[in-house]
């Protein structure tokens, strides 16, 4: 069993300082920021469903606005790439307006242009929680990269896959109690009293569950950097190499040196 798999229990963990609290609080932050998008991309979250339902409060025009919110949508994207910043965020938005705004012109029905982000909340909902369930939590496989510990939680760091777990949860129950709000409204209520609804529970719902995870993360043990300990390692392999050929060259240096002075005790 090299390092790399050698497993871990909440016991090997040392006990940590006020500040080594402080510093793991401050990097799990950091990396959900990175993961999440942060206000930027919350904002590329919002803006196009807010579009859409004001213009359509408004003039009662689906064409009209389901067009500026795939328009800003693909706006937001324009602006990423001049800046040369990542797309993950604004990309995720265009497909979600694109499926929308195809739904609700399929239909004539202004209320499908949310069907398709509802389908997909209720989708997330459920792998997070099926995927618990199987002992891999989804938001593991999210974050561990950031984290740069990939799936090292899984086998090697059990407090950390308990987090993870926990924040799947919550995660799950979330987005569940949220589509258990909006379901119901997408039948019974009108596009406009639905749009308002699912634009006001685009944000607390989200901002709740990233603090959950955040709390979680913050308490357990630190992650496993599996990229530092692959470099370790390679390293360690490089030198190990390096003084084996030293050590050859030695030995052959020194059955040079013997084959010369036996030559020379024979021409004696």
């Amino acid at each position: 069993m090299t390092s790399l798999d050698k497993p871990t229990s909440d016991t090997d963990q040392p006990h940590r300082t006020d500040q080594q609290d402080a510093d793991a609080k401050a990097v799990t932050e950091a990396a959900l920021f990175e993961a999440f998008g942060g206000v930027r991309g919350m904002v590329e979250t919002v803006l196009p469903g807010l579009l859409f339902v004001t213009i359509f409060t408004i003039n009662k025009d689906l064409k009209a606005s389901a067009i500026a919110a795939l328009v800003v949508s693909l706006a937001l994207v324009a602006v990423r790439l001049v800046r040369k910043d990542t797309v993950k965020h604004a990309f995720s938005g265009v497909f979600g307006v694109g499926f929308g705004v195809v739904f609700a012109m399929m239909t004539g029905n202004a209320k499908d242009f949310y069907l398709p982000g509802m389908l997909y909340t209720l989708g997330l909902a459920l792998a997070y929680l099926v995927t618990t369930l199987a002992g891999v939590p989804l938001i593991g496989l999210i974050l561990g990269p950031v984290f740069k510990e990939n799936l090292s939680w899984r086998t090697r760091n059990p407090g950390r896959k308990k987090a993870y777990a926990k924040a799947s949860y919550a995660w799950g129950l979330i987005l569940l109690a949220k589509c258990a709000i909006l379901f119901p409204l997408y039948w019974w209520a009108d596009t406009t009293q639905l749009g308002w609804v699912l634009v006001a529970l685009k944000i607390p719902p989200f901002l709740l569950a990233v603090y959950l995870t955040w709390v979680f993360l913050a308490k357990a043990p630190p992650p496993i950097d599996v990229f530092a300990e692959m470099e370790a390692e390679e390293k360690a392999e490089q030198a190990e190499k390096a003084r084996k050929a030293e050590q050859s060259a030695r030995e052959a240096e020194d059955r040079r040196a013997a084959q010369a002075a036996e030559a020379r005790t024979y021409e004696l």
